[in-house]
């Protein structure tokens, strides 16, 4: 989860979908409002859906995966891990991504943080879902703060996860330009090739000299990333003065976002830095505008067709709605910074449907829709 430490969620009784609407910044002509969905989750941080399924699956912090159908909350969750997973803090049940191949295969992988605090990725099958066969392990038992949570599969049909770098605050015990260290790195791996899984040979450590399921280095806390074709965005949680979004190529192999030598644009407590062969973020704003970036995805849905192409992200603490367009490589169009936006609160996360909708989640325990506000 972003910083500041988090608040418990209130259990409510979960109800039927609402038609409320928040009225939100009007962007490329469109005046956006957040339309409630469904109310009463507890602690939610990711939504997602299984290639061409309807069905909304919402991933709460506290351990359990809860379904949306037919605009109803499920009685019966879909997966519940309460008793498996560490709570203190940042951790718990994170993230939840489905095979591109899962009408046929039944795959879905999750990612937690087991009673030790150890980052761990499973893999399961919609068959059984009480069932789980671990992947990949990472200690993580120093601190409870940015456990990273987030996984997905890239058009090349390989598994990328995002992990932090270990917590306490400027990255004490060096992970994120380690190659030897899993922490603050963005992994992939092949989960078709071998079991458990197997390394790609584009990583940059596939041969010998470090950690082979790293794909990019130097990342604080990747709180949510999305990928738009070949490229992916990843919103990275700062350090005091800088947040940011950075992206990548599938192609960008061994690529180093900077952290802990950089934060934002410049060095990171130095008055100078080698930035040399660094990656720059295509966007950063300071602390005067937020706090804890929270990332989210390229609209690439139907029913707003003057918003194709745009990125929508937001911020913990402010809870606006923020948006841009990639344009030669850097944030243009940049909407939602400093305009008056209306909040939703603590935007834990924003999730995508099957027909490329856009969601946004709070810690409060709702979800809500991206849509074209009423007249």
């Amino acid at each position: 989860m972003p910083r500041p430490a988090r608040l418990l969620a209130a259990l409510m009784l979960l109800t039927q979908p609402a038609l409320a609407q928040t009225p939100l910044a009007t962007q490329d002509g469109v005046t956006l409002a957040a339309q409630t969905v469904a109310t009463g989750f507890e602690q939610p941080v990711f939504l997602t859906a299984p290639p061409g399924d309807p069905r909304l699956f919402v991933v709460e912090q506290t351990g359990r995966i809860r379904i949306i159908a037919d605009g109803a909350v499920q009685d019966q969750p879909f997966l519940d891990l309460s008793s498996s997973i560490s709570r203190s803090g940042e951790q718990g049940l994170l993230g939840l991504t489905f095979h591109p191949d899962f009408t046929r295969n039944a795959r879905f992988f999750v990612y937690y943080t087991d009673p030790r605090g150890t980052i761990t990725v499973a893999e399961g099958s919609a068959t059984d879902p009480a069932t789980l066969t671990i992947l990949l392990t990472v200690p993580h038992d120093q601190a409870d703060n940015h456990n990273g949570g987030w996984l997905d599969f890239g058009p090349d049909g390989l598994l990328y996860i995002g992990t932090g770098d270990g917590g306490a605050g400027g990255d004490p015990w060096g992970n994120g330009q380690n190659p030897d260290a899993r922490l603050g790195k963005l992994l992939r791996i092949d989960v078709d090739a071998a079991k458990p899984y197997a390394i790609p040979p584009g990583n940059p450590f596939a041969t010998p000299g470090g950690a082979p399921e790293i794909f990019a280095l130097g990342l604080r806390n990747p709180w949510r990333a999305a990928f738009d074709g070949d490229l992916l965005y990843i919103g990275d949680v700062g350090q005091g003065d800088w947040e940011e979004v950075n992206v990548l190529n599938t192609s960008d192999t061994g690529a180093n976002l900077g952290w802990n030598r950089a934060e934002g644009m410049g060095c990171f407590d130095a008055a100078t830095c080698d930035l040399t062969g660094l990656v720059p973020p295509v966007h950063v704003y300071d602390h005067n505008l937020g706090c804890s970036v929270t990332g989210g995805y390229v609209y690439r849905g139907s029913a707003m067709p003057a918003l194709q192409g745009r990125y929508f992200f937001s911020d913990f603490c402010t809870g606006n709605l923020m948006s841009f367009r990639l344009k030669d490589g850097q944030a243009r169009d940049v909407i939602g910074m400093a305009e008056a936006t209306a909040s939703l609160g603590q935007v834990s996360s924003f999730g995508q449907d099957s027909a490329g909708e856009l969601y946004m989640l709070t810690l409060d325990g709702t979800v809500s829709k991206l849509v074209a506000a009423a007249n």
